[in-house]
């Protein structure tokens, strides 16, 4: 293995435990954490006693604290906060395997619960923020009354300059989503089980910031995902397979502001998570070819395209020719979230994907693909943002 540290310290993620996906939750958030990492320590064959360390989201609105009072978790060690929205969720469990590997916590659960259907909205404009005494209210401030008030309006520039930029269509765009339905369509735990599309349903939806349509855009749930992080040695005693963490890396671009930097040269990249794929293929010493499946933050169709020409799956502005006909589909050249993503699972500020990822490499995924090669995943684009390569041992 090339990079430093050798495969990040060898942590590996060992218990995943996940709420029911809803609209309606119909408990608090807190609970739901609970109920996420609890499962998840029993799926690791684990106890609450056992825990060192907690990391989340900035954005979570449960304490460390509070979550581990609720479990009958002890003393804590280690506790950690990662900002940027959907771009922490890698960097919690790097912050995990950076804790694990520096001998400050032996174990440690990362976790996010959020009622983001019943509860507030993300893709609803916050005057609030606008007026924030803050230099994330001083960027809203100007951009929020030219109309860029919301996540979908503010991708929309980034992917009209795209289509403009590499002669893409919306159909490009639509058939991402139609697989990530596709997929969920055959997965019990996703939202929209048993219910793909097509492109021509893609084409009816609505929409909701040009050209962006209603399909291209994420799903708003209600849920939890926990992760439990250990050693590898500790790891193999352990009730389940370890999907031994090769590589973890943030990343943010020159220039990087939220969702669209705007003041960038070239619009219509992500130079952040090219920052991501530099370090990740340096650390694991693998390259985008050994990849077995990708497990990609879509929280919008365009970001899809443009990640895999940032990770080196393909060069700028050829990403359409990889997803056509199939090709990111089960079967394909690179199958690309097998569990549906936030388009077709649930929207868990993208830690469903790690999950998925970890089932992908103990081989129980629902849709599971064929080999022995990593799996990629990433986090939230348009933002400073991470990503991680998981491995069986």
């Amino acid at each position: 293995m090339n990079g430093f540290p050798p495969r990040v310290g060898s942590a590996a993620i060992v218990g995943i435990g996940a709420t029911e996906f809803s609209k309606d939750s119909g408990r608090s958030e807190l609970r739901l954490a609970v109920e996420a990492t609890r499962a998840a320590l029993d799926d690791a064959g684990l106890r609450p006693s056992d825990v060192q360390g907690m990391v989340t989201f900035a954005m979570d609105t449960n304490a460390e604290v509070a979550v581990a009072r609720e479990l009958g978790v002890g003393e804590l060690s280690f506790l950690s906060r990662i900002a940027y929205g959907g771009g922490a969720a890698c960097a919690v469990v790097q912050q995990a395997v950076l804790a694990v590997s520096a001998g400050l916590a032996e174990v440690v659960v990362c976790y996010r619960a959020l009622n983001e259907r019943s509860g507030r909205r993300f893709g609803q404009a916050s005057a609030e923020l606008a007026a924030a005494p803050t230099s994330a209210g001083i960027d809203a401030g100007w951009h929020y009354p030219m109309g860029l008030a919301t996540p979908a309006a503010m991708v929309a520039m980034v992917a009209q300059r795209y289509l403009h930029d590499f002669g893409a269509s919306t159909d490009d765009f639509g058939r991402v989503a139609v697989a990530a339905r596709r997929h969920a369509a055959s997965n019990p735990r996703a939202w929209f089980y048993g219910r793909p599309i097509t492109l021509a349903e893609h084409h009816a939806s609505r929409w909701i910031a040009e050209p962006l349509r209603l399909l291209d855009c994420c799903q708003e749930s209600d849920g939890a995902v926990a992760l439990v992080v250990t050693s590898e040695r500790r790891a193999r005693d352990l009730a389940r397979p370890p999907a031994v963490v090769c590589a973890a890396a943030q990343g943010s671009g020159t220039d990087q502001y939220v969702m669209t930097s705007y003041y960038r040269d070239e619009v219509a990249a992500l130079p952040e998570m090219g920052v991501v794929a530099r370090q990740l293929w340096r650390q694991s010493g693998y390259s985008p070819s050994d990849v077995r499946t990708a497990v990609l933050y879509d929280h919008f169709t365009p970001y899809v395209l443009m990640q895999l020409e940032e990770l080196g799956f393909c060069g700028r502005g050829e990403a359409r020719h990889l997803v056509a006909d199939g090709g990111i589909e089960l079967g394909g050249g690179l199958p690309v979230n097998p569990h549906g993503g936030q388009l077709g699972e649930a929207y868990i500020h993208g830690m469903n994907g790690i999950a998925e990822a970890v089932r992908q490499v103990r081989g129980t995924a629902v849709n599971q693909v064929p080999g022995d090669g990593p799996v990629l995943v990433t986090a939230g684009t348009g933002v400073p943002t991470s990503g991680l390569i998981l491995a069986a041992p």
